[in-house]
């Protein structure tokens, strides 16, 4: 491996993420914050620390390979939620632990939304933004990643795209041409970004709001500047704006890169992936609707209001809330859970399995079927008219028994720490899933977990979002050798 140039990327990543302070110090001076000291400090401790990290190593020359591409996805999120925490533990009014800021931290930039800070309503706006910007940064780190590194590193089946995705996927190694690709994904992000915030806006929320609620509905984030999250708003237009951008937000950004390219939208609706999200998304929604109407939960223009609006937030991960959906009847709120495990299309910023991967694995499944009564037939599994590779296909098996292997023992992990059943489901499903609102004690927020609770769930977190594989390898003593 090339440590050198692996530093070289870390210290220049951490400068330009030092960046990232002065926003919210300005947001601070615009309101006559005392805050704007705390964000001007995170910015030169991040300054000088990429700094010194990278002046030693400037001159590398070395091209990153395969193997250093693993362990500089793995850094870009741990390194940075690291220094990201720091002004969230300097600040007064949080009065946050190191595990807490971590937390916070982590949550925001892997765009979770599980939140461990109580009394939204009444901090100071430069807090309120910072916390909404870690989850649009995490968000567009997050597409770069799904769309030109992981389908190139061939994780866990994500090499399905290499023919479709406009990035460095035929290469060893990691390209220019991923600064080309980041670039066009970057244009799309801001421009959903902006239109989201212009929509809001017009639907009744004031700027501040419209363009924190924007970040972290593009990033599929779910943090919000209210404890009581989007429904404190009560704004019914806004609410639908939110369910557009979620659903938009959760489709795979190589096909809005071929929309804007190719000024064309027919393709969404021939992608056997977008076709199946937005079937799930319509079945759950028709069945959750209907089941809180019949169950005289709220009228039947609430319960349509209220249905959609919680299916899509908790099916594409993003975590708003208009209702509290953890008190619903029946079986409701685990089937909303357990959609969430789903999550949306592969190349989003939504977590879960992705879709494209629970669509194979039910091919794979039926086929098997099909195999127990014909055993000498070949019968490929097809999406479209597109056989897929075995190799693929064993890929994603691979990454659905990693998957289901680390939820038990994470599971059992957050049981021993003291947490009830309930509680330790639904946070390890939430935190893995990258989703954010838990059942049980951790309804409302995450604050009184355990901190060995919230280690564990920081871990899940990660581990959602760099699809197992990419943080497992590192664990690998293979990996390491030269």
């Amino acid at each position: 491996m090339h440590f050198s140039t692996i530093s070289k990327v870390l210290g220049i990543l951490l400068m330009l993420f030092s960046i990232t302070q002065l926003p919210p110090a300005i947001v601070a001076q615009i309101y006559g914050e005392k805050e704007v000291a705390v964000f001007l400090d995170a910015f030169l401790i991040t300054l000088v620390s990429g700094c010194c990290i990278w002046l030693p190593v400037f001159r590398s020359k070395n091209e990153l390979r395969t193997r250093d591409g693993f362990l500089v996805t793995v850094l870009f999120w741990t390194v940075l939620a690291s220094f990201g925490a720091i002004p969230l533990y300097l600040l007064d009014e949080l009065n946050l632990s190191v595990t807490d800021a971590f937390f916070e931290s982590l949550s925001g930039l892997t765009t979770t939304g599980a939140t461990v800070i109580t009394g939204l309503d009444h901090l100071p706006k430069s807090i309120l933004f910072y916390r909404q910007q870690l989850q649009w940064l995490g968000g567009m780190g997050i597409i770069v990643l799904a769309v030109a590194i992981l389908p190139m590193l061939g994780i866990g089946g994500m090499q399905l795209y290499r023919a479709e995705t406009p990035g460095p996927i035929k290469d060893t190694k990691l390209t220019p041409r991923i600064t080309e690709t980041a670039k066009a994904l970057w244009y799309i992000y801001l421009s959903l970004t902006v239109t989201c915030c212009l929509a809001l806006w017009l639907a009744g929320m004031d700027l501040f709001n419209a363009i924190c609620h924007s970040f972290s509905t593009v990033a599929i984030g779910g943090f919000s500047t209210r404890d009581g999250s989007v429904g404190d708003f009560d704004l019914v237009g806004a609410e639908f704006i939110i369910v557009i951008f979620m659903i938009i937000s959760g489709i795979n950004f190589a096909l809005h890169f071929f929309a804007w390219r190719h000024r064309s939208f027919k393709h969404y609706l021939s992608d056997p992936e977008v076709k199946t999200y937005l079937l799930v998304l319509a079945c759950t929604c028709l069945i959750t609707v209907l089941i809180l109407f019949i169950t005289n939960s709220y009228d039947f223009a609430h319960s349509l209001r209220y249905g959609i609006f919680e299916v899509v937030s908790i099916a594409t991960t993003t975590g708003f809330g208009t209702a509290d959906f953890s008190v619903w009847p029946v079986f409701l709120p685990y089937m909303l859970l357990w959609l969430s495990f789903a999550g949306g299309c592969a190349g989003s910023t939504a977590g879960g399995m992705k879709m494209i991967r629970v669509l194979l694995i039910f091919k794979q499944g039926l086929r098997e079927i099909k195999l127990l009564l014909h055993p000498n037939a070949i019968i490929p599994v097809k999406l479209g008219s597109n056989a897929i590779p075995e190799r693929v296909i064993e890929a994603v098996w691979g990454f659905f028994s990693a998957y289901v292997f680390l939820f038990i023992a994470l599971f059992l992990a957050n049981v021993a720490t003291g947490l009830d059943l309930k509680t330790a489901f639904s946070t390890v499903a939430s935190c893995i899933n990258n989703l954010g609102p838990a059942l049980g004690e951790a309804t409302v927020n995450y604050s009184n977990l355990p901190d060995a609770s919230k280690w564990i769930l920081s871990f899940a977190m990660l581990l959602g979002r760099l699809e197992i594989f990419t943080l497992l390898v590192l664990l690998t003593p293979t990996f390491w050798r030269r």
